[in-house]
């Protein structure tokens, strides 16, 4: 049975609680969310003049503490200690926080003081564009940011290139063509999609080789943040004399039916076909 909302007047235990909040569309926010953000007695934030404008809509007013990536340890170490009495919930600009955000060591050091760490779900621009894309789903790899520099952007797709699953990255509108040209030239076989906008009026999701987006994006800059995606290698058939051999070496400890069904998952290729085979082998 889901959880009920506690009353709004009942006061939050102290802790740490991770507030995501909407990536583009307000009404994304959850009820859970605007009940913590009425509810805690302050905000972390990476800038106060966003969440100021995202509680202004909301009808909350909170004091405003900016914690982001170029917060020094004391401040964290001041943040943390306020939390063995006050309930402080922590925001990113957009999304959920802990997603390629700094806030992990905020975690950390929570866990490690015994203080309690509680995460509000809600919106992610990864999800959101790996949902759009129509790509593979049964898993995937999120990356973050691709590096801003050519060789390390170029070093990174070369490592992640073998990695039999969907890749999702977060880009900037300056830099996708940037990327869309290292992805032609590492991975030029595999399908790409462009999210952006994402849950805003203009959404995007546009799905290609990188040619073809190469050649849309010189002819219309992206603005924005941007989820990245690119789908698995296509799947290698094997040859009929590999599948043989594989066929040979599963019967030495399976029955034809067993070897065929096997191979047949092993490669993609027809089992009743592998079963005919088996079956030639064992008569031979």
């Amino acid at each position: 049975m889901s959880e009920p909302l506690p009353s709004p007047d009942e006061a939050l235990t102290p802790g740490l609680y991770l507030v995501a909040t909407p990536i583009g569309n307000l009404g994304d926010i959850t009820m859970r969310a605007v009940d913590v953000l009425r509810r805690c007695d302050g905000v972390a934030c990476e800038d106060t003049r966003v969440t100021g404008k995202l509680l202004k809509h909301l009808g909350i007013s909170k004091p405003l503490w900016r914690y982001d990536d170029h917060s020094e340890h004391r401040d964290r170490s001041r943040l943390v200690e306020s939390m063995r009495e006050r309930a402080v919930a922590l925001v990113s600009d957009a999304g959920t926080p802990m997603i390629s955000d700094p806030g992990y060591r905020l975690v950390n050091d929570c866990r490690l003081e015994g203080i309690p760490v509680t995460s509000i779900p809600g919106a992610c621009a990864a999800v959101v564009g790996l949902t759009l894309s129509g790509l593979p789903n049964d898993r995937f790899l999120f990356a973050g940011f691709l590096p801003a520099k050519d060789k390390a952007r170029r070093e990174v797709l070369e490592e992640f290139g073998s990695i039999d699953t969907t890749l999702v990255f977060y880009e900037t509108g300056p830099r996708l063509l940037k990327s869309l040209a290292a992805l032609r030239e590492v991975m030029p076989e595999r399908e790409i999609a462009v999210a952006r906008e994402l849950t805003k009026l203009h959404e995007e999701c546009r799905r290609g080789l990188g040619d073809g987006l190469i050649a849309y994006y010189e002819a219309n800059p992206p603005k924005g943040e941007i989820v990245l995606l690119v789908g698995p290698p296509e799947e290698q058939v094997a040859s009929n004399t590999d599948a043989e051999a594989m066929l040979r070496e599963a019967m030495e400890t399976m029955k034809p039916s067993q070897a065929a069904g096997h191979v047949a998952k092993a490669t993609g290729l027809d089992r009743k076909t592998l079963y005919a085979r088996a079956m030639e082998f064992k008569a031979e």
